[in-house]
C-alpha cells in the first residue's frame, strides 16, 4: 500500500474494507454520497475490481478519515467522484495533494478523466480549473437511481 506524507501529519492511502463505515459517515457529513444512492461496499468492491481506485485522506495521529477521492473506470475514461475534504481541514492544501494523487492514477491508466460538480461549489470548480479541467459544453446530466422505476 502506497502512503504519502502530507502537511500536518496526513496520509493518502488506498481504501481498505475496514474503512467503509467511517467513509459512509464522512460522505454523509459532506453530502458526497450514502448507501441509499448506491454507495455500498459491494459497489465499491466492484468498481475496484474493474480497475478503479478509492483514495483515503487520513489524519495519522487519530486515524480519522478527512477526505476521499473515488475513481471508477469503464475502460474508456475515469470518473472522479466523491472527492472532498472535511470542512475543518479545508484551506490547508490537502485538496490539491489529494487531487494530484488522483491524477497520478489517471495518468497511469492513460484514460480521459471526467467529473461532476455542483454549479455553486466555486471552491471545487476553481480547484479543478487550476488542474486543467474544463467545462464540457452545454451537457445536462440525467440519472435513474432507483432501477425499480425503469420504464421500458
Amino acid at each position: 500500500m502506497k502512503i504519502i506524507d502530507l502537511p500536518s501529519d496526513f496520509i493518502i492511502r488506498d481504501f481498505q474494507e475496514k474503512d467503509y463505515d467511517e467513509i459512509v459517515r464522512f460522505w454523509q457529513l459532506t453530502d458526497l454520497g450514502n448507501p441509499d444512492r448506491g454507495d455500498t461496499i459491494d459497489i465499491i468492491r466492484r468498481t475496484l475490481d474493474l480497475g478503479g481506485k478509492l483514495l483515503v485522506l487520513q489524519l495519522k495521529a487519530e486515524g480519522r478519515i478527512c477526505g476521499t477521492s473515488w475513481m471508477t473506470y469503464d475502460g474508456r475514461r475515469i470518473m472522479l467522484h466523491h472527492f472532498g475534504i472535511l470542512p475543518e481541514y479545508q484551506r490547508k492544501g490537502l485538496s490539491k495533494m489529494l487531487l494530484k494523487e488522483s491524477l497520478k492514477f489517471v495518468s497511469e491508466k492513460g484514460s480521459q478523466v471526467k467529473l461532476e460538480v455542483h454549479s455553486g461549489n466555486l471552491k471545487a470548480i476553481n480547484l479543478y480549473k487550476k488542474f486543467g479541467f474544463a467545462l464540457l459544453g452545454d451537457y445536462n446530466v440525467y440519472i435513474i437511481r432507483d432501477i425499480s422505476k425503469l420504464l421500458f
